[in-house]
């Protein structure tokens, strides 16, 4: 029996019934969101990559010169993605421990429970804006209050420049794993997950708490611990308004993030801007953080437990 003509035609134009016309029309908001803001912008960064550009006249194409500049007469260059992979490998892994952490201690049910997870959560909302950065540069001061603290009990470091060559990194690191808020609620869903007759079965055996953290709640929090590796780590790589408002790179670039780097070339703040130059940048930190993201999933099948 042959197929009927007509209701083979209007199953080929099903996706103009109604229902589709709608998901359309929601969905277009989004569409175009991405394309005027994401996926425009990203194809002209990779012309302008390949062309002399100030902003105020016409691209002039250069074909590789600034790429060839980037890795054979830019120092600064190498001296920002040094602190950026820096301040990412330090300061990742001691805030995904600091979460993982704390997600443990308030797993257990307590009666304020809930105020004290809204509490740890708050940094990670206020963490990244404008005034936690000015309010943590005052914080780490000669005079400030980081200072005012350590000087009642160690007076050998009253007065210590938090923003020295040495400590400045600190300043920031220490910034950022104060913003565990997210991953720690990331934490405390998985740990919920967990089946309960796994620590009954483990107990029955004769495990302690240490044997059951690492044999039981370790394996099978392996995965968000991976989910959370990489999420941060991106993340420590893209960060700007940390460097940029609390040590703006000093001294000596030893606080210069690459974003910062990136920016202070698109947008000086004396001379022509470098916005050809500043999208070479760009796309070279884009291949930095899809190698690495690309590393972390090729360790996944060494370490994360897939249940």
């Amino acid at each position: 029996m042959t197929a009927n003509p007509i209701k083979k035609c209007a199953r080929s134009e099903s996706w103009l019934n109604e229902e589709s016309i709608a998901g359309y029309v929601f969905s277009l908001p989004f569409i175009i969101g991405f394309l005027m803001f994401m996926l425009i912008p990203m194809v002209l960064s990779l012309y302008y990559s390949f062309c002399k550009y100030d902003i105020q006249t016409p691209p002039e194409f250069v074909g590789l010169n600034n790429y060839i500049r980037i890795f054979t007469n830019d120092k600064v260059f190498t001296k920002a993605l040094t602190v950026t992979c820096y301040y990412a490998f330090i300061g990742t892994p001691l805030k995904v421990i600091f979460a993982l952490i704390v997600a443990l201690i308030l797993n257990h049910e307590t009666r304020a429970v809930g105020l004290y997870r809204a509490v740890y959560y708050l940094p990670s909302i206020i963490g990244g804006s404008v005034a936690v950065a000015i309010l943590w540069r005052r914080l780490f001061e000669s005079t400030g209050t980081i200072n005012a603290i350590f000087s009642n009990v160690f007076p050998s470091l009253a007065g210590f420049n938090w923003f020295s060559e040495g400590p400045a990194i600190w300043v920031l690191i220490i910034l950022t794993v104060w913003q565990f808020g997210s991953s720690m609620l990331i934490f405390l869903s998985a740990l919920k997950q967990i089946p309960r007759e796994l620590y009954e079965a483990s107990w029955v055996d004769g495990a302690n708490g240490i044997q059951q953290f690492t044999n039981v709640t370790l394996p099978m929090l392996t995965p968000t611990i991976f989910f959370n590796l990489v999420q941060q780590t991106i993340n420590s790589f893209l960060a700007f308004t940390q460097c940029k408002l609390i040590t703006n790179g000093q001294p000596r670039n030893s606080t210069l993030f690459y974003t910062v780097y990136q920016y202070n070339k698109a947008f000086p703040a004396q001379g022509k801007s470098q916005m050809g130059y500043a999208s070479a940048l760009a796309w070279i930190m884009l291949i930095i953080v899809s190698v690495v993201t690309m590393l972390l999933f090729k360790s996944r099948s060494k370490w994360v437990f897939d249940a």
